[in-house]
């Protein structure tokens, strides 16, 4: 699948400018939320704020930003189902091929000493699994990345031929989903630990 928009939403933002700067160089149009969204521009990459695709702010606190039709849709459709495309065209979506997100940094939240349970639960990323999940299901259409040591290769292979293989689309969807696994079973553990305090 030709990769034409790119979401980029990061919290660990190593190696995400060289990212920017290859795939604004192989024409893809790149969508953003805050920090990343600041640290594409101050380079002069052009970059599309998510607010102004789904014509909603960043609201309380930016617990939610990303969770809304305009971007799940265009993550989740599927390509080649007219209903689907029926449903995109009907409701202005535009399809999103690449996503690249890595989640709030929950494990060294609460590795700080004297980290209290509420500064913890504002580092569980809520949007980030979301759209991870949504671009891995969707493998068959969607990359998703949440490894920066994978920014290299796919930029590669989009500057190369314009879309990432589909056997590498099904192995970062595995990558994936390992990720957000990882993370609600650190998660899990956190929680379980304040019970038993």
């Amino acid at each position: 699948m030709k990769i034409r928009r790119a979401l980029l939403s990061v919290s660990d933002k190593s190696g995400i400018v060289e990212l920017a700067r290859k795939l604004h160089a192989a024409g893809i149009e790149i969508v953003s939320t805050g920090g990343t969204m600041r640290a594409i521009k101050e380079v002069g990459i052009p970059v599309l704020y998510v607010s102004d695709v789904t014509g909603f702010p960043e609201i309380m606190d930016g617990r939610v930003k990303t969770l809304n039709p305009y971007i799940h849709g265009g993550i989740l459709a599927v390509r080649d189902n007219p209903n689907h495309l029926q449903a995109m065209h009907d409701h202005k979506i535009t399809a999103i091929d690449l996503v690249v997100v890595n989640l709030y940094p929950f494990r060294q939240t609460i590795a700080k000493p004297n980290v209290t349970l509420a500064e913890a639960i504002e580092n569980i990323d809520i949007g980030g699994p979301a759209m991870i999940r949504a671009a891995a299901k969707n493998f068959k259409y969607v990359t998703v990345i949440v490894n920066p040591s994978n920014y290299g290769k796919v930029a590669d292979m989009i500057l190369k031929n314009g879309e990432v293989s589909a056997d590498f689309r099904m192995q970062l969807a595995q990558e994936a989903f390992r990720h957000t696994a990882q993370y609600d079973e650190c998660i899990q553990k956190y929680l379980a630990g304040q019970l038993n305090k």
